[in-house]
């Protein structure tokens, strides 16, 4: 959703389609009678000649343009390149994470963001900060949105939250992660935390697409770890204009997502911490979107609070939540952490 907005979408999707029609016309109304003519010149013999080169030269094509996508696109879907901020490096388990022990700057809009992580690879304040496991602690996880992308640490909503509740906060959320990659690090580093106070975990229909890629490594039923997939990289560019998933996928995906969610809740209980699922909801809520929230956290009765945001509060360059939206966010889960 973030990394590439609805608008772009749309907009690359009309091309793409403007571009078929145009070559449908031309070939109705420009080069029909040129190919009918060729045609009525060419014996059998020789069509079924021309056929036979012309059926070589697209598999040919197809074969060039398999081996020059696999050389420019080696990462998953959501796998950015190591060299953009916030820096990553490969994980075998959770496919990439953070640098740690590191900071890096990037500039949006003319701001220039700071990210710096300490040796687990957590956001933090700055290099001279680094999550302590004997406080009592607040636990993040989850993607872009909760690490802050275009935000100052004290922006984002884990900044935010600490400030709110005057309680220590750990970013576990990295780029790209979907709910079954923030469940695997949760369960590898929540045992660190000696007073885990409670885990915020996210969920985000318009991020669900996320949970059904398996180019990384991805839980599947009965929460079995799963090494990456390898497709087609052909095929993965024809879903990225065709973003066509089947009925038996969608279900599976859902299915997986409610055991995820369900055991997150279950191992926070179990180190006696508070869990919450936040639903950030920006505008109106759509039928597929009100579709997935339902069957993902109502019929598993999994405990979460959506939070309604003005769909303007994004910033301008790469519409990732502005600092109205995480606050927004993070003095909801507050107000719900106060209750509970």
């Amino acid at each position: 959703m973030y990394n590439v907005s609805r608008y772009t979408f749309v907009f690359w999707e009309t091309l793409v389609r403007l571009g078929a029609a145009a070559a449908g016309l031309a070939l109705a109304l420009v080069w029909r009678r040129r190919l009918g003519a060729f045609l009525a010149r060419v014996t059998p013999g020789r069509l079924a000649g021309d056929a036979g080169r012309i059926a070589l030269a697209v598999v040919l094509a197809l074969g060039a343009s398999e081996i020059a996508l696999r050389y420019m696109f080696t990462r998953a879907t959501e796998e950015q390149s190591p060299r953009e901020e916030p820096s990553r490096w490969a994980d075998a388990r959770l496919g990439w994470t953070f640098v740690p022990s590191r900071t890096g700057r990037d500039t949006y809009g003319g701001h220039v963001v700071e990210y710096a992580f300490d040796g687990s690879g957590y956001r933090v304040r700055d290099a001279s900060h680094s999550v302590d496991f004997e406080r009592p602690t607040v636990l993040f996880t989850g993607e872009s949105m909760i690490v802050g992308h275009g935000l100052a640490w004290s922006d984002s909503v884990p900044g935010q939250v600490e400030r709110l509740l005057a309680v220590q906060t750990a970013n576990l959320a990295v780029h790209g992660f979907a709910n079954d990659q923030a469940y695997l690090r949760l369960a590898d580093d929540l045992p660190r935390f000696h007073r885990p106070v409670a885990v915020v975990s996210l969920f985000m229909p318009t991020l669900f697409n996320r949970n059904l890629d398996d180019d990384r490594p991805h839980l599947g039923a009965g929460l079995v770890w799963l090494p990456p997939r390898h497709h087609w990289r052909l095929t993965a560019l024809f879903r990225f204009f065709v973003p066509y998933r089947s009925d038996e996928e969608i279900a599976r995906g859902i299915a997986v997502t409610q055991e995820v969610l369900r055991e997150t809740v279950r191992l926070t209980a179990a180190h006696g911490a508070v869990p919450l699922i936040i639903v950030p909801q920006f505008g109106a809520e759509s039928d597929v979107e009100a579709m997935l929230r339902r069957r993902v956290l109502d019929e598993a009765g999994l405990p979460y609070v959506r939070i309604d945001i003005d769909p303007d509060w994004r910033l301008a360059w790469n519409r990732h939540p502005d600092p109205r939206a995480a606050h927004a966010i993070a003095v909801a889960v507050a107000a719900r952490l106060r209750q509970r």
